[in-house]
C-alpha cells in the first residue's frame, strides 16, 4: 500500500492520502489536526495546518522515543 504526502506552502498544511477510493463523508477536528473518513469510518485523509511549528515538534519527540505531540486546542 502506497499513501500520497503533499504540503500546501501558502496553507501551511500537510495533506496525507491514506485511501484513494470511497468519497468524503465527514471529518472530525482536533486543534491543527483534521482526519476525513468514508461513510463506513475508515480514514481516507489526514491534515495538519500550521505543519510548519507540528512536524518539527513531531520528528524532535519521535527522535526521543516519545510518542505525545502538544496540540493547540481553540
Amino acid at each position: 500500500m502506497e499513501y500520497k504526502v503533499k504540503y500546501d506552502p501558502e496553507a501551511d498544511a500537510l495533506l496525507l492520502l491514506l485511501r484513494n477510493k470511497g468519497t468524503l463523508d465527514y471529518a472530525e477536528e482536533v486543534g491543527d489536526i483534521i482526519v476525513h473518513y468514508d461513510k463506513n469510518g475508515r480514514i481516507l485523509l489526514i491534515e495538519i495546518l500550521n505543519a510548519g511549528k507540528i512536524i518539527p515538534k513531531l520528528v524532535e519527540a519521535l527522535a526521543k522515543r516519545e510518542a505525545t505531540i502538544p496540540v493547540k486546542t481553540q
